[in-house]
């Protein structure tokens, strides 16, 4: 009896062992109630209740002129209308820099591809569907790329650009001293300003943006 409770021991301890690391930390890092996660590159948006995926849609996303946004959000605003460019349902999204949002569209050809200007399309049955399932202040988790906020790689950046890559070059000056504003993803006069006093401390030319050259000396790198 000793000997079968010791194997039953053993057992268990391999169990727990072998046991999946990456299933405990998904599962203890999504919301219980649903949330949206947005894959920009797999072009889908699954709706999850905690870690259960109750409804997959295609999409399409922004193209690289006019970047979708990346990042953690949430539903902060609704609205029904007639059928229009945005399809029928629009649920808009707290991105700081820009007005983007989760829609329908009248072009459902356009799905499956990099065609809005950073917004989300569905297909209008599907953006109904989605609609009447969340509710407002839903988180919606939004990825683009295995480099986090900077999506596929290093864009340059020019004054006027607005996405989730200027919040990280933000952040960087911030770190070193030359930025003061929020990191809000607006190329602003104040970056304008903090870029080209980065510049001239690297020894760079006074040009008013962000290039291969001012990513390596912020320290911004891109590893898998």
């Amino acid at each position: 009896m000793r000997r079968l409770f010791l194997c039953l021991c053993l057992a268990m301890a391999c169990l727990l062992l072998c046991r999946s690391p990456q299933t405990v930390t998904v599962s203890a890092g999504v919301p219980d109630q649903k949330w949206i996660l947005i894959e920009i590159d797999r072009k889908r948006l699954t709706l999850y209740r905690g870690t259960e995926a109750l409804a997959v849609y295609p999409i399409a996303t922004g193209s690289w002129q006019t970047p979708s946004p990346i990042g953690a959000f949430y539903i902060n605003g609704r609205f029904m209308t007639e059928m229009s460019g945005f399809g029928t349902r629009f649920l808009s999204l707290s991105v700081p820099w820009g007005k983007y949002g989760i829609h329908g569209t009248n072009h459902p050809e356009s799905i499956g591809g990099n065609a809005s200007h950073g917004c989300f399309r569905l297909r209008v049955k599907d953006a109904e569907a989605l609609y009447a399932q969340v509710p407002g202040w839903t988180k919606v988790v939004i990825e683009g790329g295995p480099y986090g906020n900077l999506g596929d790689g290093l864009r340059t950046l020019r004054p006027g650009d607005r996405c989730s890559a200027v919040i990280e070059v933000q952040r960087r000056l911030a770190q070193q001293g030359f930025y003061y504003g929020s990191a809000d993803g607006i190329y602003g006069p104040a970056m304008s300003r903090a870029v080209i006093a980065a510049r001239r401390t690297y020894g760079l030319s006074d040009q008013d943006m962000v290039d291969a050259a001012l990513y390596r000396r912020l320290g911004i790198l891109l590893f898998e």
